[in-house]
Parts: C-alpha cells; sequence; structure tokens
C-alpha cells in the first residue's frame, strides 16, 4: 500500500489530515474525475454514501459528495449504515462510485473513507495507486473548522432495500422460537441488523443498538464480546452476535457464553458444506493469522485450507483466482465468493451460521465443537515509526529461536498494523505460558528500539 491508502482505504484521526473535510472535497472531486476517465460511465454517473454513526461521519460524507457534485456526480445518501451494505446496494443498484464514511472498529474519534467503484467492488491496487498519485500531487489542504457543506438527506428506502436482500438471501429461512442478542457495536448496523434477524421471526434483543456519534467500539461489538457474553447468559439465549462498526466483521457467543470466532464460523459453514455435499473443490481461504486448529478442524471433514495475506481484499483476491465459495480471518471477516458478490457481511454471516442451526436442530456449542484453537498471544506495541522489523536489533535472532523450539506445532507472525501505528507480534503453539514468554520478549524489543515515546 502506498502513504495515502491503507489496507482498508484512506483512515486517520477525523478533521486533520486527508480526514479534514476539504480534503474529502478534494477526494471527492478527484475521485469522480478519475472514475469518469476510466469508466464507461453515463452522461449522468450516479454515488452512493453512507456513514457508520460516528460525529464527524455527516460532515465529511457532506464534503465527499460536493467534490463528487463538482465533477459530474448525482449524489444519494444511504445514511447509517454497514459497509457491506453500502457496497451491496452500489452493486445492486448500479452506483458508478461507492463511498462509505468509517474506521470501522476504530475509536469514534477516528474516521476513514472507503472506496468502491463500478460494480460494488473495492478500488483494485492499480485504481488506488492512480488516485493516491492525483491527490498527493495536489497536496493534502488545510483543514477548515467552518465547514459549510450541506447535509446530504438520506434516503430511507435504501435501508430498506438492504433489508429486503438479506431477509431474502437465504430462501425460505425461519428463525422462529430462535432468542437472540445482537450488539450493534453502536454502528452502521444499529437500525438495520436487528430489523432483519426480527423479520425471519427470531426474538431478538438489541444491545449497543443506539449510536450517539461518541459510543462506536466502546465496550461493545466485534472488538469486545463482554456485554454480549453476559447478556447470552443472563438471559438463557440461543446465540449471540457482534458486529463491528461498520458492520462488516461477525464474532458470534453460543448459548453457553462461548466465544465463537472467525476461524470458529469457517468451521461451522465448511462443515455444514460438506456435510450436504454442496462443494466441488473442499477449500477455503484463510489469512496467516488464522489458528493452526482451523486447519486441524476442516482437515477432519476433508476441507483444505488456502492461507493468504492479512486483509480482507487478500482473502477476496484468494476467493477469486481459486474459484472458492467461503474464506475469512479471525477477526470475523467472513467473505463468500459468488453467493454474495465476494463482499463480507456480518449480519449476513450470522445468518449463515443461524441457518446450519436450524436445519441441522444442533446448538451453536456442538456445531463449532470441532474447532479448538492452539494457545495463541497476539501483543500490540505502539510505535513511533515502522521500519522492517528484521532491522530491529535482535528480534531476527529472537524470530528464529522461537520458531526452532516450536517447530511444526506452533509459529510467529510480526507485522505492522495497515491502519495504526501498531506492531504486532503474535506467537502460537501448545504451551501458553511459554508462548506468552516468546511474544514478550520480541515485544521488548521492539518496544526498546521503536515504542512511542
Amino acid at each position: 500500500m502506498g502513504t495515502l491508502f491503507g489496507t482498508d482505504g484512506i483512515r486517520g484521526r477525523a478533521g486533520t489530515g486527508w480526514l479534514s473535510e476539504p480534503a474529502a472535497r478534494l477526494i471527492g472531486e478527484t475521485l469522480g474525475q478519475a472514475v469518469t476517465e476510466s469508466a464507461s460511465v453515463g452522461s449522468s454517473p450516479r454515488a452512493l454514501l453512507g456513514h457508520d454513526g460516528r460525529r464527524s461521519g455527516p460532515h465529511l460524507e457532506a464534503a465527499m459528495a460536493a467534490g463528487l457534485a463538482a465533477a459530474g456526480f448525482e449524489c444519494k445518501s444511504a445514511g447509517l449504515i454497514t459497509t457491506p451494505g453500502l457496497a451491496l446496494l452500489g452493486r445492486i443498484d448500479e452506483f458508478d462510485v461507492t463511498v462509505m464514511l468509517s474506521a470501522s472498529h476504530n475509536p469514534a474519534e477516528d474516521n476513514g473513507i472507503k472506496i468502491f467503484g463500478p460494480g460494488g467492488s473495492k478500488l483494485s491496487d492499480e485504481a488506488e495507486a492512480l488516485l493516491e498519485e492525483r491527490l498527493l500531487a495536489a497536496g493534502c489542504p488545510e483543514p477548515d473548522r467552518t465547514g459549510g457543506h450541506p447535509a446530504l438527506e438520506s434516503d430511507p428506502e435504501l435501508e430498506e432495500h438492504y433489508a429486503r436482500f438479506l431477509v431474502d438471501a437465504l430462501g425460505d429461512l425461519k428463525l422462529t422460537g430462535l432468542n437472540l442478542v445482537v450488539d450493534c457495536s453502536n454502528g452502521g448496523g444499529s437500525r438495520v441488523a436487528p430489523k432483519v434477524f426480527g423479520r425471519l421471526g427470531a426474538v431478538v434483543h438489541a444491545i449497543a443498538a443506539e449510536p450517539d456519534g461518541d459510543n462506536i467500539n466502546d465496550g461493545c461489538g466485534a472488538t469486545d464480546v463482554s456485554l454480549l457474553q453476559e447478556e447470552v447468559r443472563r438471559i438463557g439465549a440461543d446465540a449471540g452476535i457482534a458486529l463491528d462498526g461498520d458492520g462488516d466483521r461477525c464474532i458470534l457467543v453460543d448459548e453457553t457464553g462461548n466465544v465463537v470466532h472467525g476461524d470458529g464460523i469457517l468451521t461451522v459453514i465448511a462443515g455444514d458444506a460438506m456435510a450436504r455435499g454442496l462443494w466441488k473443490d473442499p477449500r477455503v481461504v484463510a489469512t496467516v493469522m488464522s489458528n493452526k486448529g482451523l486447519h486441524r478442524a476442516l482437515r477432519g471433514v476433508g476441507v483444505g485450507v488456502e492461507t493468504v495475506g492479512v486483509g480482507d481484499r487478500h482473502v477476496v483476491a484468494g476467493l477469486k483466482a481459486m474459484g472458492l465459495p467461503l474464506g475469512g480471518e479471525q477477526s470475523g471477516h467472513v467473505i463468500f465468493g459468488e453467493d454474495l458478490f465476494h463482499i463480507g457481511d456480518g449480519t449476513y454471516t450470522g445468518l449463515r451460521v443461524l441457518a446450519v442451526m436450524r436445519s441441522s436442530g444442533k446448538p451453536l456449542s456442538e456445531l463449532a465443537a470441532p474447532y479448538s484453537p492452539f494457545p495463541q498471544v497476539l501483543l500490540n506495541i505502539r510505535v513511533a515509526t515502522k521500519p522492517p522489523l528484521d532491522e530491529v536489533p535482535g528480534l531476527s535472532a529472537a524470530v528464529k529461536a522461537c520458531e526452532a523450539e516450536l517447530g511444526e506445532d506452533g509459529r510467529v507472525l510480526l507485522r505492522y498494523s495497515g491502519t495504526e501505528s501498531l506492531a504486532r507480534v503474535m506467537v502460537e503453539g501448545p504451551d501458553a505460558d511459554r508462548i506468552d514468554a516468546m511474544a514478550r520478549e520480541m515485544a521488548g524489543l521492539i518496544e526498546k528500539a521503536i515504542g512511542e515515546a
């Protein structure tokens, strides 16, 4: 990725740098010009925008729309919505450009710009590079605290269109009698997700579904399921479903209150597909962050695992290249192939697992039981700079020593976050105490060399 686009669009502190309103207007206009030059759009190109409920979202949305309008686009807003919902609407309603204002699982003071081109697909690396080149050549405008862009009035029919799509997506699925807790992370799914599960017949207890601009991802959602676990146990629910701020992640809680993350979800869906003979090519795509327990669980039902780099765009690329139906990340990004146009949607993911529960008559705990993860330690180190990690003194030697000790029963993964000033150290192996010591040793070396003062 370049200096502007990270692994998932442009992201940073709202109101600063490329996330200021003048910068968002420039991005909108430059994007509009680039799309009309490179794509076969009509004389009246259309753009769709939406946001995940952060306080800065409507302002950045209005600025982006002003820029797109200057490039000749008619702009519509879906208002508060999930990223996958907006991408789906961009595809099925045939918008030329779709823009989501969201920083996903980041805190409320952050925001981001996620761009989808014609067909609702994320921009290619080449298209991002060209857009980035033009924007950097123009230079980032100074922040303007006065604002002044008229807000877009959202069209409620767009949200309804997305809700109807999900309700109909699995045919005659009925959730009557199921007792669900749905944690919306005070984000983009706060209205639409409870609506979808409820229309299918479930008794829905929605939590963290009242976004106020500042509470998104705050002690709730897919990155912190403790609230969901507590509520599932308290009311004796059949399952809990947690989305992240922009609704593309899904983490589940079974009826006992135990967590079923992305690897467990892949296990449930792949196991059901194999039991019903649905797959001609029995492989899934997972990232290097997936636990080796996933490989073991899927091997038991005859499913192979193809491993790609971290990030949902790598999962999508793998699915498309190999023609496979399912992939995902441990974090809860689960991507369905042609079933959902290679879009990862947390609400749809929850529906797919609930459909397996219904067809099998088994509780989630039993369906997810084949997946038993190796212990894993993940440490985040806040860093001041991001030099190549093999240049950190002593780190390469420490990694080699750990890998030699773990052998085939474990692994070490070091990387920088694509969206935050963090270095991540992950160690996996059979002995929890030993891998914790290994991870802390390597994290200490990173912190000493490049840790944020």
